[in-house]
């Protein structure tokens, strides 16, 4: 029997007028100035994005949950926010694009939406470059453009002197009636670098750690940390109707491997814990520096950056070698978006070719633009082992790599395109024997029946290599099997 539960979780959501107005570092610092002072601060990101979710891991030390409004249901954003910032002191949200931009003219899924979802207050970072009393009106308009917001307090970024921050400080203070909570400095070192797909991941970059360190340093200096935490504080109770995400114990004996390294690091931690959950014990695999697949029964290669490795995968072919194999077995292997890429024949990066794994007939060639971008709804048009034939999903992609055909090469499809790019013509979701591979990302709350149907594939996987193992072993007897696991009775 559901019930309404009133929680008081307290609570922040950093958000700006536009993107690169300094949410992130904002965000970083925050993260780590509190946790120099013990305080266990749950991060969220509003949206799909995997690498500022990354960051806010490496500066808070606890895994952080994105939120999203199109891949998720309302009830499933409050209760997934409601059981994780349950586990902390505090929650820190950090919002996407502008506060007030979304999917419409009506705002839907932005971070205005969310924050009054959540009834999380405000705090709105201002770029302020070659800015003084404009800003002031910058921020009324954001004010008053939705009264049911609650803007609790603003950030200067990128303040070019205390001419500058004292004018614009008294300003929104006398126009707006909002405080100033915080001056950061524009500064030409030390923050964080970028790639076309956005800030450079913690996993692939040598400077992280004083990179968080420096941005925490300048939160502590420049922000009151005393008002914006009393502001968390007095964030009104959560109304939350129904169950929530409840702890299942995990206790899988199926050996389910994840590529995780400087290659492919794009998991949601829900995803993986979805596995876990289902039955699974993951192991954690390195296809830039291990020589083959250990004994598994089955892999889980997420997204990443395979073009910025793809000189070292290709050199491994040891690895890759034994994934062909394995695939040839009939191991089952689920794969997003980087993760296609690498099942592929090769991969093209300005004009230089790299072997991949070639468990599909197909060559990928890197664009100077994004090829696919955003959110996607799909339509399961054909049979397979992780998704239920007719069924509608949700999920997004950005991937600047596309699919070279030259209209000879066998590929099954399950998925029809409703919304978004996918692979070409319509199409994604390529399937052969038991491996899956698709440009689009999903999470575990969209619908976390894959890992179950991923975990049924594997445990078939083992039982078939486990009487395989017997055959060979009474092969001088009346039956035998080959390196591939196909039984064949002697004559």
């Amino acid at each position: 029997m559901s019930q309404n539960i009133e929680t008081k979780l307290p609570r922040l959501m950093i958000a700006a007028p536009h993107g690169r107005s300094g949410k992130s570092i904002v965000s970083l610092g925050l993260l780590g100035a509190w946790k120099r002072q013990g305080k266990q601060v749950v991060p969220f990101k509003k949206g799909p994005d995997f690498i500022d979710s990354a960051w806010s891991t490496a500066a808070s030390g606890i895994d952080c949950r994105n939120l999203d409004m199109f891949l998720m249901q309302e009830q499933q954003v409050r209760q997934r926010f409601n059981y994780y910032a349950a586990q902390g002191d505090l929650s820190l949200l950090e919002g996407n694009m502008g506060l007030y931009d979304g999917m419409d003219m009506t705002g839907s899924g932005s971070t205005a939406q969310m924050a009054k979802m959540l009834q999380a207050p405000v705090i709105l970072v201002l770029d302020v470059t070659r800015m003084t009393r404009s800003a002031a009106a910058a921020v009324l308009g954001m004010l008053h453009f939705d009264p049911e917001l609650t803007i609790g307090g603003i950030i200067l970024n990128r303040v070019a002197g205390s001419r500058q921050e004292s004018l614009i400080r008294n300003c929104i203070e006398h126009y707006c009636g909002v405080s100033v909570l915080g001056a950061i400095p524009k500064v030409r070192e030390g923050l964080l670098e970028e790639r076309h797909l956005g800030l450079i991941p913690p996993v692939e970059n040598s400077k992280a750690i004083p990179r968080l360190e420096f941005v925490a340093d300048m939160v502590e200096k420049y922000v009151d940390l005393i008002a914006l935490e009393q502001l968390a504080t007095n964030a009104p109770p959560i109304n939350v109707h129904g169950g929530s995400c409840a702890n299942i114990e995990r206790s899988g004996s199926l050996k389910i491997g994840v590529i995780r390294d400087k290659a492919f690091h794009f998991y949601y931690p829900d995803n993986l814990e979805a596995l876990e959950w289902a039955g699974a014990k993951l192991i954690w695999l390195n296809s830039l520096d291990d020589p083959a697949l250990p004994e598994i029964d089955g892999l889980y290669i997420g997204g990443g950056f395979p073009e910025a490795h793809a000189a070292q995968l290709a050199n491994n072919q040891s690895f890759r070698m034994s994934l062909k194999a394995a695939a040839e077995a009939g191991m089952p292997v689920y794969a997003e978006c980087g993760g296609l890429v690498y099942l592929g024949k090769s991969l093209y990066v300005d004009g230089k070719r790299y072997s991949m794994a070639g468990v599909f007939p197909i060559d990928f060639k890197m664009e100077a633009k994004p090829q696919g971008h955003g959110y996607m709804v799909l339509e399961v048009s054909e049979p397979n082992p992780y998704f239920p034939l007719g069924m509608s999903l949700r999920g997004h992609e950005f991937h600047y790599s596309r699919p070279i055909l030259m209209g000879k090469e066998d590929i099954n499809h399950v998925f029809s395109v409703r919304r978004g790019h996918g692979f070409s013509d319509g199409k994604d979701g390529l399937l052969y024997k038991k491996v899956f591979a698709s440009y689009a990302h999903f999470h575990a709350a969209t619908w976390s029946g894959w890992a179950g149907n991923l975990i049924k594939a594997a445990n078939q996987y083992r039982k078939k290599k486990a009487f395989a193992n017997q055959l060979q072993w009474d092969k001088n007897k009346d039956c035998y099997a080959d390196l591939l696991g196909i039984y064949s009775l002697k004559a």
